[in-house]
């Protein structure tokens, strides 16, 4: 593990998407990353129903999502300007063992049976504050751990980590419960942190004397200023902004679809949920044959295209096989759309710059991704699923009009990393 983690990133390529697990430090922390998604869902799960076991009072058990979600308002733009003022991999060391504390004490208070509901919400909130807090530096580091010529199936490749981890965790999580507790779940989750912080312990990342120094809020400000004033960045947040406000509906409904559409309950909402995840892995493995033969944008569009197709679908199939299939469509355009942004989002601004605009766009994506959710839900329940994902479908279509004007731009990678004082 020593060698892989501290091992020069090679220039190994073949056109393949799986060429960046052939770098030894982009395996290391993708393995790692994975088993640490694959935890986080399975505290999703049992914090959930952990909360019904506490009450089925319907408000204080839909704010165990809003505590996960509420963080990202508060805390993801100083993260981003932490990320660029400080040691990436130091930082990331700390919000990692921030996660495992509050993981770990919320497990033995549940087997203690400490647990209220509004001690849940507190501890469910510590944790999204640790998530959202290393989400910028976190995304920063992908150019660092794999070569350049890698770079695009690397973001591809962590987007199908978290959807795999997304078809898995929840499932193995209900096993878990039925098994013994939300008590051992969230355990698991605290145990699931300790591979990336091994790989962050081991990992020697490069110092420099960095030139930027001060307060956070003075930080934060100059990524303001950067992002207002760079035409690329603002094409990055408008087309995301868009695409994540329009596409939240599928996931958002999904567990009511799955609800309406089949006989097989929570296993068949599993079932959904992994055929998204491997219509993600399928689009990885096309997209960078995508992206030799067409533009960002003709990938982007053409993958807009696919899944406004698949919401509209997923609205009117009644039929499960069909649904399935439905699924791992919408999966494969998801992946082409957000492996795109991304990469799009990690080259609008230079490595000094980087995780503070990465953290504008998160903020936009999920964001976005929490305000639509919710728009759209409280549209169903006044015109119904078919009819808002209908809604859902056209407003994606309208989303093409921004192409115009806001075209998505990769800009030539700097790799270097950013350089950080002791």
């Amino acid at each position: 593990m020593a060698e892989s983690v501290n091992a020069p990133i090679p220039h190994i390529t073949s056109g393949s998407a799986w060429d960046p697990l052939r770098e030894p430090l982009f395996r290391s922390l993708w393995f790692a990353a994975v088993i640490s998604y694959t935890g986080t869902w399975m505290q999703n799960v049992g914090a959930g129903w952990l909360m019904t076991q506490l009450t089925m009072d319907p408000f204080r058990v839909g704010l165990v999502q809003a505590a996960t979600t509420l963080p990202v308002f508060l805390v993801i733009l100083p993260a981003g300007a932490l990320a660029d003022m400080v040691d990436r991999r130091r930082f990331l060391l700390i919000t990692q063992a921030w996660m495992v504390v509050a993981a770990g004490l919320l497990g033995i208070f549940t087997l203690l049976g400490y647990i209220t509901p509004w001690t849940l919400l507190l501890f469910t909130f510590l944790l999204g504050i640790g998530a959202v807090m290393n989400d910028p530096a976190w995304q920063a580091i992908t150019p660092e751990v794999v070569c350049r010529e890698n770079h695009m199936p690397a973001v591809a490749l962590n987007s199908v980590g978290f959807n795999v981890a997304r078809a898995v965790g929840p499932a193995l999580g209900g096993l878990v419960i039925a098994a013994t507790n939300s008590g051992v779940a969230f355990l698991m989750n605290a145990a699931s942190f300790f591979g990336v912080i091994f790989f962050l312990y081991r990992w020697r990342r490069p110092h420099f004397e960095h030139s930027e120094t001060g307060r956070v809020f003075d930080s934060m400000r100059a990524g303001f200023r950067y992002v207002r004033s760079d035409p690329i960045s603002h094409c990055v947040l408008v087309r995301s902004g868009a695409f994540s406000l329009a596409a939240s509906a599928l996931l958002a409904l999904l567990p009511l679809i799955a609800r309406t559409s089949c006989e097989y309950g929570a296993t068949g909402y599993g079932m959904l949920l992994g055929s998204f995840g491997l219509g993600a892995l399928a689009g990885a493995a096309l997209l960078p044959r995508m992206r030799t033969l067409y533009s960002v944008d003709g990938v982007v569009g053409a993958a807009i295209v696919l899944f406004a197709a698949m919401t509209f679908a997923a609205g009117r199939v009644h039929i499960f096989h069909w649904l399935t299939i439905v699924l791992f469509l919408s999966g494969a355009a998801w992946i082409a759309i957000l492996a795109c942004l991304n990469v799009a989002a990690q080259t609008m601004s230079p490595p000094w710059m980087r995780a503070r605009a990465l953290s504008m766009y998160l903020l936009v994506l999920q964001g976005g991704m929490a305000i639509g959710s919710a728009t759209w839900g409280a549209l169903a329940t006044k015109i119904g699923i078919p009819n808002t994902m209908l809604c859902s479908a056209i407003t994606l279509i309208l989303g093409l009009l921004t192409v115009r004007r806001y075209r998505l731009t990769v800009r030539e990678l700097e790799l270097a990393p950013a350089v950080v004082r002791d």
